[in-house]
């Protein structure tokens, strides 16, 4: 059911669910997956049921994301994290993530959320946010998104009403997978990656020892 990267004996561990389209193993999945594996964490991925579905050769369109807040929760209990837990994913996984952390958080079984390109809104389509429950969030969060995400770019995200336990880390000219252009930046897929990693294991060793 997971797949885990990192040491077994990490202090602190973060369950990561995938995006809408591509599976728990894609390459950016991956490759944000073996980034906090060497910034320290223990990292775990799972998979919705559409998704895993798939790999049999099912086509199952992604529900709504909502509908995915029960397996989501089942992951966390399979998991039985041991330690301080981080809970987030990639887009949609992210998103699924922030909708039942509060519940989570105020139980203490979570002591974060990470999202890696939080799709703040569809792409073209800026008027349909998906911020209403980010406004009131409790729980600490950490969203990491690229400039020139087409899912929320900075200018778009400036804009919108975020609870303060929010923290944004912005990548320079990074999109939805976080990757830059380096000729335009400067910056390597490989640069942000490691600049996210190292960001995400301070802010959660913060949030830890706060509990």
């Amino acid at each position: 059911m997971f797949l885990f990267d990192g040491p077994e004996r990490a202090a602190m561990t973060v369950l990561l669910a995938h995006g809408a389209g591509a599976p728990m193993d894609s390459v950016s999945m991956t490759a944000a997956a073996k980034a906090l594996a060497e910034a320290g964490f223990r990292v775990a991925r799972f998979e919705f049921d559409y998704m895993a579905a798939r790999r049999s050769g099912g086509r199952l369109p992604p529900p709504r994301a909502e509908k995915l807040n029960p397996q989501y929760l089942a992951a966390v209990d399979a998991l039985g994290a041991r330690g301080p837990l981080i809970i987030g994913g990639k887009s949609m996984g992210g998103r699924v993530a922030s909708m039942v952390a509060d519940a989570l958080f105020a139980q203490g079984r979570i002591c974060g959320l990470l999202c890696l390109g939080y799709p703040f809104h569809p792409p073209g389509k800026s008027e349909q946010l998906r911020t209403a429950h980010l406004a009131d969030l409790k729980t600490p969060a950490l969203i990491v998104q690229g400039t020139r995400d087409e899912f929320g770019s900075l200018e778009e995200v400036a804009t919108y009403r975020l609870s303060p336990l929010i923290e944004m880390l912005w990548l320079e000219d990074g999109d939805h997978d976080l990757k830059p252009r380096k000729r335009i930046s400067g910056f390597s897929t490989a640069d942000h990656l490691g600049t996210m990693a190292a960001t995400a294991f301070a802010w959660a060793g913060r949030r830890a020892a706060a509990l």
